[in-house]
């Protein structure tokens, strides 16, 4: 693709989740006049934000952190900003940024506790990375401390993006096909889903269909090819399944629904008020993100291990929007006691959604934070056009 005259940010998030952060971040550097390339590293992310991202913006994927091919990229693009929402540090690509003299912010910035001890163990290392950040701006006090740690001189909090995303939309036909073919049904959602609690779902649900004999478990696996295993687990434990990517049109939904598609997740929390997220019951865990199921009405059930969204987890769980799961027998009980009390599962759901509510705003701090390197940037293109 060729470069836009004028202003570049250049953002980029690795996969799904960093992606989606930066759109509001986007939007608003797009209203100030900026042109926009967003660079991911996954086909997965790039499927997914490409048809969201606002009209003239670009994409592509970054190049391996190979000192001469991110040179080449960005001699191309010559951006005047550099924003990265990654949770990883990468050395060729921050040596580069900073080569090239572009000013560098990380931004939604986090270091999780067992990423922070490898890093500690080179000191030397790690300091002369990211003595080229010009600014940090980290999701939490706990990310803040270990970056500033590490040698990074500016450092701020600002809030978690992923609060400031609107939730995911979802396809009004397909929604109104699958509500038809759910009917009446009680139904949940396992989503995220790792190797390992796909077989603690689908023992939950033989234990919830002797009260729920109609009961539907969609599962929506982290990865999408996973879905044959998956489907041949629920086979061998006697449960009929369909997968969605290859399923018979307005087939009759089986007792397991395996949504194996990229992009639909904003249609599975909406067809099911109770939502456990997954990578949290076994360890070592670390969760996912619980943000979009509970702007779109779910009550949020997840395990113990969420340690890289522990700050989240702890706000639902504290306002009673969400609830942790020890087990596959909590994990049936606290469903079946949700799916025989409408009203409580209502008020769960509404104290999630009110709660990642009340924790946005990271999109308004960062542009204020970030306010003089645009000011400057502004100035220095308009004595350039004089």
């Amino acid at each position: 693709m060729e470069r836009p005259e004028g202003p570049l940010a250049w953002l980029h998030g690795a996969g799904i989740g960093e992606s989606l952060a930066l759109l509001p971040l986007i939007e608003k550097l797009a209203a100030r006049g900026f042109n926009i390339l967003l660079s991911t590293g996954t086909t997965s992310a790039a499927v997914v934000i490409s048809p969201r991202l606002p009209a003239g913006s670009l994409h592509q994927y970054l190049p391996f952190d190979v000192p001469q091919f991110l040179a080449r990229f960005i001699e191309h693009w010559r951006p005047d900003l550099a924003l990265i929402a990654e949770s990883a540090i990468w050395p060729n690509l921050f040596f580069e940024i900073k080569r090239h003299k572009i000013p560098l912010i990380l931004v939604n910035a986090r270091v999780a506790q067992d990423s922070f001890r490898p890093w500690g163990w080179i000191p030397y290392l790690v300091e002369s990375v990211l003595e080229g950040v010009d600014l940090c701006l980290a999701q939490s006090e706990a990310d803040a401390e270990r970056f500033s740690k590490l040698g990074v001189r500016h450092v701020k909090v600002a809030g978690n993006l992923k609060f400031d995303v609107m939730a995911p939309s979802a396809d009004r036909k397909e929604f109104a096909s699958l509500t038809a073919r759910i009917g009446a049904r009680p139904v949940w959602l396992a989503a995220s889903t790792h190797p390992g609690e796909e077989e603690i779902v689908m023992t939950v649900h033989r234990m919830l269909a002797q009260r729920y004999p109609e009961l539907l478990t969609i599962i929506v696996p982290r990865r999408t090819r996973r879905s044959d295993e998956i489907a041949a687990l629920a086979r061998s434990q006697g449960l009929s399944v369909l997968q969605r990517s290859r399923e018979p049109r307005d087939a009759p939904l089986p007792a397991v629904y395996v949504a194996d598609t990229v992009g639909e997740m904003g249609l599975f929390y909406r067809l099911s008020g109770i939502a456990f997220l997954g990578r949290s019951l076994l360890p070592p865990g670390g969760g996912h993100s619980p943000i979009e199921a509970a702007k779109l009405g779910g009550a949020v059930l997840h395990g113990p291990h969420v340690g890289n969204f522990a700050e989240i987890y702890r706000a639902l769980d504290e306002a009673r929007g969400s609830a942790t799961i020890a087990d596959a027998d909590t994990l049936a009980r606290v469903v079946a006691l949700l799916l025989k009390d409408p009203d409580k599962l209502r008020k769960m759901a509404r104290a999630a959604a009110e709660t990642v509510n009340r924790l946005g705003g990271a999109s308004a701090a960062i542009m204020a934070a970030i306010e003089p390197h645009i000011a400057q940037l502004m100035v220095e293109t308009q004595r350039w056009e004089t």
